[in-house]
């Protein structure tokens, strides 16, 4: 239907008396996953070059390097490729409102149209980030669901046994160990990154008041939503996809979003990642467009739109060389 001057929930309370001419915006949720993408790929991708967008995964060697006889001849060696993709797909969103609105509204119409859909998009993106993070192939839960020296670790993107604790700084170490003795490159320097809800981190935050804080020289490299530092990972929080990820609906709406926690309600999902994680494949950056104007003039529209997709890097079906963790349960 749109936005309309006659109908008060539509249009007409932008011009109500003694208006205030303060624009107030719902509350928003922070939104954290795109920034963790590899958005290099944007610029390869382009326009004019088909729908689906890939990208090399080179092993290592097959023969390790040693030592050599004088006489010996130099051995040989390979390495394999790989092959990622992803299917380019459109997204947008648009509000429509009447020439009447525009013309007779005390607040700017197109002004807020604007930030309402920026909103939006800046959600869509998220939520699409989070499902390929959730493709992730490596999931631990502690040991006997309750452990707090020892993890159980599944590489088939499918939690096994109830998670019945909260995260605690010990787990952090633990999962920590576990990143670096699989080789996972570090995310930035030599700082892995960590994604999940306040509340998730709650436990452990108390356990690290007042210890591991940020100096002033450090405050340059942190990122969006970042709460500190502890064990050479840097911990980002995050409110938009609830907890249990019900967000990977396509009717997800930031007001009936439902969130799906697991049933002992001691803790929920958290990632931890290294470096190359998730693509993103750009073919038209996010941008608003203008509805032509039709009827005259009476019939207008503004648009957010994008052409492009998100995409895990490495995947279940290689889970020796997967750079993301999720700490996760099976109920």
């Amino acid at each position: 239907m749109g936005q309309l001057w006659a109908v008060n929930s539509m249009g007409g309370y932008m011009y109500s008396l003694n208006l205030s001419r303060e624009l107030r915006m719902q509350v928003q949720p922070m939104t954290k996953f795109r920034q963790f993408c590899d958005i290099q790929d944007a610029s390869q991708q382009g326009k004019k070059k088909g729908d689906i967008f890939t990208w090399n995964v080179y092993s290592d060697v097959s023969q390790q390097g040693t030592t050599l006889l004088e006489t010996s001849t130099m051995p040989k060696t390979n390495f394999t490729i790989t092959q990622g993709t992803m299917t380019i797909v459109e997204r947008g969103n648009s509000v429509d409102y009447t020439g009447k609105l525009d013309n007779l509204s005390e607040h700017p119409v197109k002004e807020i149209i604007r930030k309402v859909l920026k909103n939006d998009a800046r959600k869509s993106f998220d939520i699409a980030a989070h499902k390929q993070f959730n493709q992730c192939a490596l999931r631990v839960v502690p040991t006997s669901g309750t452990s707090t020296t020892a993890l159980y670790v599944t590489t088939d993107g499918t939690a096994t046994g109830t998670n019945n604790i909260a995260l605690g700084k010990e787990h952090v170490k633990l999962i920590v160990d576990l990143m670096k003795e699989r080789d996972i490159p570090p995310y930035e320097g030599d700082d892995y990154m960590s994604l999940s809800h306040p509340s998730t981190y709650r436990t452990f935050k108390n356990d690290l008041e007042a210890i591991h804080q940020y100096i002033s020289e450090g405050f340059q490299l942190i990122k969006l939503g970042e709460m500190g530092r502890f064990e050479s990972t840097r911990f980002v929080e995050q409110t938009l996809i609830p907890k249990g990820g019900a967000a990977n609906s396509t009717t997800f709406n930031q007001d009936t979003r439902t969130a799906d926690p697991w049933d002992n309600a001691k803790s929920s999902w958290a990632f931890f990642f290294g470096e190359d994680t998730v693509a993103e494949g750009i073919a038209i950056p996010e941008e608003m467009r203008g509805k032509l104007p039709g009827d005259y003039g009476r019939d207008m529209g503004v648009a957010w739109y994008e052409l492009g997709n998100f995409a895990i890097v490495h995947t279940t079906s290689n889970p020796t060389q997967a750079r993301i963790l999720k700490w996760d349960s099976a109920v």
